[in-house]
């Protein structure tokens, strides 16, 4: 499990030790944050949550391929660790603000897989009743504030949120989702400054998975060491492993503490990597296999699955029947989104415009 250091205005607990002092420290942190399940039932949790999402994006990509869903798809697949590890470290009551890659944030979040697939079927009974699609799924009921189909989009809302919060005497952590090319628009550096000038609650998680749609980091970015960018705004902000989902629990939860503690926001960068292409319409003939294979070595759930192996807590008994529960839920998920039902076409105009009813009459 690899959490590097964070980056200037922080100082890593392990810091100051070595060898096995300094994993020990690092041990001893993660087992003092772990949910009362224990370290062997918390490790099946997250790798049923990981498995989930990885199982309904394939489910996606067979359905697209059949025309049952249609318009842009952006898949999750290897970046689950990142959705899993940080909601893990979040409360009901904390706000999610997501990307248009949002289907593992929507799942790790809570919101049902039946509620998401019929989102991407067009049904009413998505959680955005239909409207939303693939890159616009939305629940306030668990404070997930939807994707958002503009690159940075969703960093602006999200420090709203988090002065909404703040105002309120409300002890709520906003976390924001972004990719590395957030870095390349305003948004990203007008919250950033916003954030840290008035100490917002405010939890900045950059999914760094190399590629802005089909541009290299390198390509795009002169200074590509992202949490240093970050850190120059003032805030606690750091790297870590984020194909190792207990590495990344565990940064959320230290981020998650200094900012509940008020020291203002915390900014992530959570090296990651998508196995798919940008997009279900992207030819994805920007990187080499060589590549694409080195990140697949580096599986989350088969990381996490070896690592259960070698401890004793996973078996192939286990492992099937998560594997039977996911499917079933996931089955159910089609199911009932084939059989529900479309918006009727005097509705089109719900949401858009005002009814005569609506309208409030002026002097």
């Amino acid at each position: 499990m690899s959490v590097e250091g964070p980056t200037r205005t922080h100082k890593d607990p392990a810091q100051g030790t070595s060898g096995k002092q300094a994993g020990t420290a690092k041990r001893n942190a993660r087992t003092a944050s772990l949910p009362r399940r224990g370290a062997a039932g918390h490790r099946t949790d997250l790798l049923e949550a990981m498995l989930r999402i990885r199982r309904f994006e394939e489910r996606c990509v067979e359905l697209y391929s059949a025309a049952k869903i249609r318009g842009f798809v952006h898949l999750y697949i290897g970046e689950e660790a990142v959705a899993v590890g940080v909601n893990e470290a979040l409360t009901p009551e904390d706000a999610v603000v997501s990307t248009y890659r949002e289907h593992g944030h929507a799942l790790a979040r809570g919101i049902t897989a039946e509620a998401v697939m019929a989102e991407m079927y067009g049904r009413t009974t998505g959680c955005s009743g239909g409207r939303g699609g693939s890159m616009h799924l939305f629940d306030a009921s668990r404070r997930f504030y939807g994707g958002n189909a503009i690159v940075a989009g969703g960093l602006p809302l999200a420090a709203g949120l988090a002065l909404a919060d703040r105002m309120r005497g409300q002890h709520h952590v906003t976390c924001c989702f972004f990719g590395d090319g957030a870095f390349a628009e305003g948004e990203f550096h007008e919250t950033a400054n916003l954030a840290a000038l008035w100490k917002l609650p405010l939890l900045l998680v950059c999914e760094n998975n190399l590629y802005a749609m089909g541009t290299a980091l390198e390509r795009h970015e002169a200074q590509t060491d992202l949490a240093m960018r970050a850190a120059s705004y003032g805030m606690v902000a750091w790297a870590v492993d984020g194909m190792d989902v207990e590495a990344v629990e565990l940064a959320t939860r230290r981020a998650v503490e200094g900012i509940r503690a008020g020291t203002g926001p915390h900014f992530l960068e959570l090296r990651t990597y998508r196995f798919r292409a940008h997009s279900m319409y992207d030819p994805d003939r920007y990187r080499h296999k060589p590549e694409i294979e080195r990140w697949k070595s580096r599986d989350p759930v088969g990381l996490l699955m070896e690592r259960m192996r070698e401890s004793g807590e996973l078996d192939d008994g286990e492992l099937a029947r998560i594997e039977h529960r996911i499917t079933a839920a996931i089955d159910h998920a089609v199911e009932a989104a084939e059989q529900a039902p479309e918006e009727p076409v005097e509705h089109l105009l719900h949401h858009v415009t005002s009814s005569s009813a609506e309208v409030v009459s002026r002097p």
